[in-house]
C-alpha cells in the first residue's frame, strides 16, 4: 500500500470507530435488531481495516530523510513543504527526521507545529549543539527507510532531486552522492577552499568525488548503520564507507541561494578537515594493522641512528678520532631510542587493536549476500 491509500485507510477506519459508538445500544425493540446489525457489519469492516494498517505499518519504510537543524526557523515551514510534495509523487511509505541541534530561535517550535500537522514527521532535540556529524548520527540511529537521504535546512538543497538519488541508488548503488556543480555561494570563501578539500580528499582516499560538502547524499540502510560518526567525520562518509567495498555514484544537483538566516560555514574550518582527513586516511589504510605505519617510522629511525653509530664507532676504534661531544653522536643515540619508542607504540597499538575489535565483536569484513546451494541448506 502507498501512503495516500494508508492515511486513507486510517481516516476510514477511525470515521468508522466514531460511528459505531455513535449506534445505540438501547434502541427500541423495533430498531434494535437492526442497529446490531449495522453494529456487526461495522465491526467486522473495521477488523478488516485494521488488519491492513497494521500490515501497512509492519512492512519496512521506503525511504528516511535525516535533516539537521540549526538556526533555521524562516526556512523550515517551506522545506517541509517542498519535500512533502516531491516525496508524495515517489510512491513509496516515508518518515521525515528533524533533528534539533541546539538551535537559539524558534526552531524547534516551528518543527513541532509542523510536527502536528505531518504524521510522517518525527523531531529529535539535542540538548545543545553538538555539530552536524552528531545531529546525523542521531538520524541515522532513529532511521527506519531502506534508503536514508540527508539534506540541509537551508533550503539551498533542492528536494526534487530526491528522485533522482533514489533511481541512481535502484541502478545498484550503495551511495549515491550530490555535486552541487552550479554552486551558489561566493568563490573566495566557500568555493575555493571546497575544490582544494574536494581535490585533496579524492587523492587522499582515492574515492574520486567533486563535493564531498554536499549534504544531499543517498544510502543504503545497512550501509549507513555500519558506520560510526564521531568528531566532524560526516563529509567523509562516502571515503569511510569505502574499506566496506561499497559502490558510489555522484550526480549533479541543483543549488539554490541562501533565502533566510545565515550560514554557518566559516573559512577557519578547513584547517579542521584537513587535519580530520589526516584520522580518515589512517583509519581507511591502517586501523587494523597500526604497527605498520608506527614500525616504520620506527625502522627508519632506528636504522639510521645505526648506521650513523657504525660510522662513529669506526672513527673512534679504527682511526682513533675522538667522538666525545661530537652532535653526531647525540644525534645516534636520540634516532635509536626515537626508534624504539616508535615500535614499542606500534605494538601496544597492535594490542589495543586486537582487544577491541574481540570485546565489540567487530568484523574486520563485511559480507554483501551468501549463496548456497540447497542440499547446504537442508
Amino acid at each position: 500500500m502507498d501512503v495516500e491509500k494508508c492515511v486513507s485507510a486510517r481516516k476510514l477506519q477511525r470515521g468508522m470507530e466514531t460511528y459505531l459508538v455513535r449506534v445505540p445500544s438501547d434502541s427500541k425493540i423495533n430498531q434494535g435488531y437492526g442497529n446490531a446489525y449495522i453494529r456487526i457489519v461495522l465491526f467486522t469492516i473495521l477488523s478488516r481495516f485494521d488488519i491492513l494498517t497494521r500490515m501497512n505499518t509492519q512492512a519496512p519504510l521506503g525511504l528516511s530523510l535525516i535533516i539537521p537543524v540549526l538556526n533555521e526557523a524562516e526556512n523550515l515551514p517551506i522545506l517541509h513543504a517542498e519535500i512533502s510534495e516531491s516525496c508524495s509523487k515517489l510512491g513509496k511509505t516515508y518518515e521525515i527526521i528533524f533533528i534539533d541541534d541546539g538551535s537559539l530561535d524558534n526552531s524547534f517550535f516551528a518543527l513541532k507545529k509542523i510536527q502536528r500537522k505531518d504524521p510522517f514527521v518525527k523531531l529529535i532535540k539535542l540538548r545543545r549543539n553538538f555539530g552536524q556529524t552528531a545531529a546525523l548520527s542521531a538520524g541515522f540511529d532513529q532511521a527506519q527507510g531502506e534508503i536514508v537521504i540527508t539534506l540541509d535546512a537551508d533550503l539551498q538543497n533542492d528536494p526534487n532531486d530526491i528522485r533522482r538519488l533514489i533511481e541512481k541508488i535502484h541502478e545498484g548503488y550503495d551511495i549515491v552522492s550530490g555535486w552541487r556543480k552550479k554552486r551558489k555561494d561566493k568563490f573566495f570563501s566557500r568555493r575555493l577552499p571546497s575544490m582544494i578539500a574536494n581535490r585533496l580528499i579524492s587523492q587522499i582516499t582515492k574515492v574520486k568525488l567533486h563535493d564531498y560538502g554536499c549534504t544531499l547524499k543517498a544510502f543504503r540502510k545497512e550501509i549507513i548503520k555500519n558506520i560510526k560518526l564521531y568528531g566532524e567525520l560526516h563529509r567523509f562518509i562516502p571515503a569511510i564507507a569505502s574499506q566496506m567495498g561499497v559502490s558510489i555514484a555522484e550526480i549533479e544537483v541543483n543549488h539554490r541561494a541562501r533565502q533566510f538566516g545565515k550560514s554557518n560555514y566559516s573559512i577557519f574550518r578547513f584547517p579542521r578537515v584537513i587535519l580530520d582527513l589526516l584520522t580518515v586516511k589512517f583509519l581507511l589504510s591502517y586501523s587494523t594493522r597500526p604497527l605498520q605505519v608506527f614500525g616504520f617510522f620506527g625502522l627508519i629511525s632506528g636504522v639510521g641512528g645505526g648506521v650513523i653509530g657504525l660510522i662513529m664507532s669506526y672513527q673512534r676504534l679504527v682511526l682513533k678520532q675522538p667522538i666525545a661531544g661530537r652532535p653526531l653522536l647525540l644525534l645516534a643515540v636520540l634516532l635509536i631510542v626515537i626508534g624504539i619508542q616508535f615500535i614499542t607504540l606500534g605494538l601496544l597499538a597492535e594490542i589495543m587493536v586486537r582487544a577491541y575489535h574481540e570485546s565489540s565483536d567487530k568484523s574486520t569484513y563485511y559480507i554483501q549476500e551468501i549463496i548456497e546451494s540447497d542440499s547446504e541448506k537442508n
